[in-house]
Protein backbone atom coordinates (compact mmCIF):
# COMPACT_ATOMS: atom_id res chain seq x y z
CA UNK A 1 0.00 0.00 0.00
CA UNK A 2 1.26 3.88 -0.83
CA UNK A 3 2.85 4.89 2.51
CA UNK A 4 1.15 7.92 2.29
CA UNK A 5 -2.04 6.02 1.86
CA UNK A 6 -1.34 3.34 4.59
CA UNK A 7 -0.89 6.30 7.11
CA UNK A 8 -3.68 8.14 6.15
CA UNK A 9 -5.94 4.85 6.55
CA UNK A 10 -4.38 5.14 10.31
CA UNK A 11 -4.54 8.65 10.95
CA UNK A 12 -7.93 8.67 10.08
CA UNK A 13 -8.70 5.59 12.30
CA UNK A 14 -7.27 7.56 15.16
CA UNK A 15 -8.95 10.72 14.27
CA UNK A 16 -12.35 9.30 14.35
CA UNK A 17 -12.38 9.25 18.13
CA UNK A 18 -12.79 12.83 17.60
CA UNK A 19 -15.57 15.63 16.64
CA UNK A 20 -13.83 17.93 14.37
CA UNK A 21 -12.41 21.19 16.16
CA UNK A 22 -10.88 22.76 12.87
CA UNK A 23 -10.39 25.76 10.98
CA UNK A 24 -13.03 28.36 10.65
CA UNK A 25 -14.65 29.20 7.81
CA UNK A 26 -12.81 27.32 5.65
CA UNK A 27 -13.70 23.99 7.55
CA UNK A 28 -15.19 25.73 10.13
CA UNK A 29 -15.10 24.66 13.91
CA UNK A 30 -15.34 27.61 16.35
CA UNK A 31 -15.47 24.92 19.55
CA UNK A 32 -11.78 23.63 21.02
CA UNK A 33 -14.47 21.04 22.77
CA UNK A 34 -12.65 17.36 22.25
CA UNK A 35 -15.90 14.96 22.56
CA UNK A 36 -14.15 11.77 21.34
CA UNK A 37 -15.69 8.84 20.21
CA UNK A 38 -14.59 5.25 21.22
CA UNK A 39 -16.30 2.95 19.13
CA UNK A 40 -15.11 -0.76 19.37
CA UNK A 41 -13.95 -1.38 16.22
CA UNK A 42 -12.28 1.52 15.74
CA UNK A 43 -10.12 0.91 19.26
CA UNK A 44 -9.36 -2.46 17.66
CA UNK A 45 -7.97 -0.62 14.39
CA UNK A 46 -5.91 1.44 16.24
CA UNK A 47 -4.29 -1.13 18.35
CA UNK A 48 -2.26 -2.13 15.17
CA UNK A 49 -0.30 1.51 15.29
CA UNK A 50 2.30 0.40 17.13
CA UNK A 51 5.27 3.09 18.95
CA UNK A 52 8.03 1.54 16.65
CA UNK A 53 5.92 2.98 13.75
CA UNK A 54 6.00 6.29 15.07
CA UNK A 55 9.22 8.79 14.76
CA UNK A 56 8.51 11.98 16.34
CA UNK A 57 10.93 14.24 13.62
CA UNK A 58 9.13 17.36 15.07
CA UNK A 59 11.74 17.01 18.21
CA UNK A 60 14.46 15.49 17.08
CA UNK A 61 17.33 17.30 16.88
CA UNK A 62 17.51 19.78 14.17
CA UNK A 63 20.34 18.52 11.29
CA UNK A 64 22.38 21.29 9.83
CA UNK A 65 21.38 22.02 6.75
CA UNK A 66 17.51 21.50 7.23
CA UNK A 67 15.18 23.61 5.57
CA UNK A 68 13.19 26.40 7.68
CA UNK A 69 10.61 28.82 6.89
CA UNK A 70 11.37 31.80 9.12
CA UNK A 71 7.78 33.82 9.75
CA UNK A 72 8.55 37.48 10.81
CA UNK A 73 5.61 39.07 12.13
CA UNK A 74 4.88 42.60 13.56
CA UNK A 75 5.33 40.70 17.12
CA UNK A 76 8.20 38.87 16.08
CA UNK A 77 10.03 35.87 13.84
CA UNK A 78 8.77 32.61 14.36
CA UNK A 79 10.92 29.88 12.92
CA UNK A 80 9.81 26.60 11.61
CA UNK A 81 11.09 23.42 10.31
CA UNK A 82 9.97 21.71 7.15
CA UNK A 83 9.21 18.33 6.58
CA UNK A 84 9.27 17.36 2.89
CA UNK A 85 9.79 13.91 3.25
CA UNK A 86 6.13 13.91 5.53
CA UNK A 87 4.21 16.50 3.82
CA UNK A 88 5.89 17.18 -0.13
CA UNK A 89 3.20 18.79 -1.14
CA UNK A 90 2.50 20.65 1.10
CA UNK A 91 6.08 21.84 1.57
CA UNK A 92 6.30 22.23 -2.17
CA UNK A 93 3.17 25.11 -1.76
CA UNK A 94 4.18 26.72 0.95
CA UNK A 95 7.86 27.37 -0.10
CA UNK A 96 6.58 27.90 -3.67
CA UNK A 97 4.36 31.07 -2.07
CA UNK A 98 6.73 32.03 0.65
CA UNK A 99 9.08 32.77 -2.17
CA UNK A 100 6.56 34.57 -4.61
CA UNK A 101 6.00 36.95 -1.56
CA UNK A 102 2.37 35.50 -1.90
CA UNK A 103 2.55 35.36 2.41
CA UNK A 104 3.96 39.62 2.37
CA UNK A 105 1.78 41.86 4.44
CA UNK A 106 -1.08 38.88 5.31
CA UNK A 107 -2.48 39.17 8.57
CA UNK A 108 -3.57 36.99 11.04
CA UNK A 109 -6.89 36.54 10.79
CA UNK A 110 -7.90 33.84 13.50
CA UNK A 111 -6.95 33.77 17.31
CA UNK A 112 -8.14 31.09 19.28
CA UNK A 113 -6.14 31.38 22.74
CA UNK A 114 -5.15 27.78 24.21
CA UNK A 115 -6.06 26.52 20.42
CA UNK A 116 -4.35 28.06 17.12
CA UNK A 117 -3.92 31.01 15.12
CA UNK A 118 -4.25 31.19 11.50
CA UNK A 119 -3.03 33.23 8.38
CA UNK A 120 -2.32 33.09 4.42
CA UNK A 121 -5.58 33.94 3.31
CA UNK A 122 -4.62 37.50 1.03
CA UNK A 123 -9.05 38.65 1.52
CA UNK A 124 -8.51 38.13 5.43
CA UNK A 125 -12.03 36.88 6.21
CA UNK A 126 -10.82 33.03 6.18
CA UNK A 127 -12.36 32.33 2.81
CA UNK A 128 -9.88 33.01 0.30
CA UNK A 129 -6.36 31.52 -0.52
CA UNK A 130 -4.75 29.41 -3.70
CA UNK A 131 -2.30 26.72 -3.87
CA UNK A 132 1.04 27.32 -5.45
CA UNK A 133 -0.09 23.88 -7.75
CA UNK A 134 -1.74 25.35 -11.45
CA UNK A 135 -3.82 23.02 -13.77
CA UNK A 136 -3.44 22.59 -17.75
CA UNK A 137 -4.95 26.12 -17.99
CA UNK A 138 -2.86 27.64 -15.49
CA UNK A 139 -5.73 28.11 -12.87
CA UNK A 140 -4.76 27.40 -9.44
CA UNK A 141 -5.69 24.18 -7.67
CA UNK A 142 -5.63 22.77 -4.31
CA UNK A 143 -4.06 19.53 -3.07
CA UNK A 144 -4.95 16.69 -1.22
CA UNK A 145 -4.00 16.11 2.29
CA UNK A 146 -0.75 14.06 3.27
CA UNK A 147 -0.76 12.32 6.85
CA UNK A 148 1.84 10.93 8.18
CA UNK A 149 2.52 8.77 11.53
CA UNK A 150 5.53 10.99 12.51
CA UNK A 151 3.30 13.84 12.26
CA UNK A 152 1.31 15.54 14.98
CA UNK A 153 -0.44 18.55 16.51
CA UNK A 154 1.67 19.20 18.89
CA UNK A 155 2.20 22.79 19.90
CA UNK A 156 4.33 24.66 17.71
CA UNK A 157 2.94 22.32 14.65
CA UNK A 158 1.74 24.18 11.69
CA UNK A 159 -0.51 22.54 8.93
CA UNK A 160 -3.03 23.50 6.35
CA UNK A 161 -6.49 24.85 6.12
CA UNK A 162 -8.58 22.65 3.51
CA UNK A 163 -11.45 24.90 1.71
CA UNK A 164 -14.82 23.07 1.66
CA UNK A 165 -14.24 20.37 -0.97
CA UNK A 166 -11.12 19.21 1.36
CA UNK A 167 -8.89 20.42 -0.59
CA UNK A 168 -5.62 23.12 0.56
CA UNK A 169 -4.39 26.04 -0.98
CA UNK A 170 -2.42 28.82 0.77
CA UNK A 171 -4.30 28.94 4.81
CA UNK A 172 -2.39 27.73 7.48
CA UNK A 173 -2.50 27.65 11.20
CA UNK A 174 -0.38 27.22 14.11
CA UNK A 175 -1.19 24.71 17.41
CA UNK A 176 -0.33 27.12 20.61
CA UNK A 177 -2.08 24.92 23.22
CA UNK A 178 -0.03 24.35 25.66
CA UNK A 179 -1.77 21.70 28.11
CA UNK A 180 -4.66 18.88 27.59
CA UNK A 181 -6.95 18.06 30.23
CA UNK A 182 -6.18 14.64 31.81
CA UNK A 183 -9.82 13.55 30.63
CA UNK A 184 -8.75 13.72 27.28
CA UNK A 185 -5.25 12.27 27.76
CA UNK A 186 -7.47 9.35 29.41
CA UNK A 187 -9.84 9.00 26.27
CA UNK A 188 -6.55 8.82 24.27
CA UNK A 189 -5.76 5.81 26.19
CA UNK A 190 -8.92 4.68 25.85
CA UNK A 191 -8.81 4.39 22.08
CA UNK A 192 -5.20 3.33 21.83
CA UNK A 193 -3.07 6.21 20.75
CA UNK A 194 0.17 5.21 20.69
CA UNK A 195 2.06 5.88 23.93
CA UNK A 196 4.75 7.98 22.79
CA UNK A 197 2.10 10.51 21.36
CA UNK A 198 0.29 10.48 24.39
CA UNK A 199 3.11 10.78 26.26
CA UNK A 200 4.57 14.05 24.14
CA UNK A 201 1.19 15.25 24.17
CA UNK A 202 0.95 15.33 27.73
CA UNK A 203 4.30 17.03 27.89
CA UNK A 204 3.73 19.42 25.23
CA UNK A 205 0.21 19.88 24.73
CA UNK A 206 -1.31 20.54 21.25
CA UNK A 207 -4.74 19.51 19.70
CA UNK A 208 -4.82 16.04 19.26
CA UNK A 209 -8.44 16.04 17.71
CA UNK A 210 -6.78 17.64 14.36
CA UNK A 211 -5.03 14.24 13.83
CA UNK A 212 -5.76 12.49 10.58
CA UNK A 213 -8.15 15.54 9.28
CA UNK A 214 -5.70 18.08 8.73
CA UNK A 215 -1.94 17.94 7.27
CA UNK A 216 1.13 18.89 9.53
CA UNK A 217 4.31 19.96 7.59
CA UNK A 218 6.27 21.82 9.96
CA UNK A 219 6.90 22.40 13.51
CA UNK A 220 8.13 25.79 15.85
CA UNK A 221 11.65 25.45 16.88
CA UNK A 222 12.45 29.00 17.68
CA UNK A 223 9.93 31.84 18.31
CA UNK A 224 7.48 30.08 20.24
CA UNK A 225 7.46 32.84 23.05
CA UNK A 226 6.02 34.67 19.77
CA UNK A 227 3.14 32.38 19.25
CA UNK A 228 2.35 32.69 22.83
CA UNK A 229 2.16 36.71 22.69
CA UNK A 230 0.05 36.36 19.44
CA UNK A 231 -2.19 34.14 21.18
CA UNK A 232 -3.08 36.37 23.73
CA UNK A 233 -3.68 39.03 21.25
CA UNK A 234 -7.74 40.68 21.84
CA UNK A 235 -9.71 39.20 19.35
CA UNK A 236 -13.57 40.62 19.47
CA UNK A 237 -16.75 37.50 18.98
CA UNK A 238 -15.32 36.40 15.56
CA UNK A 239 -11.99 35.53 17.36
CA UNK A 240 -9.73 38.30 14.66
CA UNK A 241 -7.76 40.43 16.63
CA UNK A 242 -8.85 43.52 17.45
CA UNK A 243 -5.22 45.35 16.28
CA UNK A 244 -3.73 43.72 13.12
CA UNK A 245 -1.14 41.24 13.74
CA UNK A 246 1.05 41.04 10.47
CA UNK A 247 3.26 38.38 8.53
CA UNK A 248 5.88 40.87 7.07
CA UNK A 249 7.87 38.55 5.43
CA UNK A 250 8.54 34.24 5.03
CA UNK A 251 11.95 33.62 4.01
CA UNK A 252 12.92 30.26 3.15
CA UNK A 253 16.67 29.21 4.66
CA UNK A 254 18.66 26.32 6.21
CA UNK A 255 19.27 26.05 9.67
Amino acid sequence: MNKFLKCASMLLALAMIFTAAGCKSQDSVDSEDEIIKTPEQQIEENKNITDDQVNLVQFEEVPDGAQVARIETSMGEIVAVLYPEEAPKAVENFVALAKSGYYTGLSVHRVISNYLIQSGDPTGTGTGGESSFKDESGNPVGFEGEYSLNMWNFKGALGMVPNADGLNGSQFYMIVNSALEQETLDKMEEANFPQKVIDKYKEVGGAPWMDGKYTVFAQVVEGLEILDEIAAVAVDENKVPEEDVIITQITIDTY
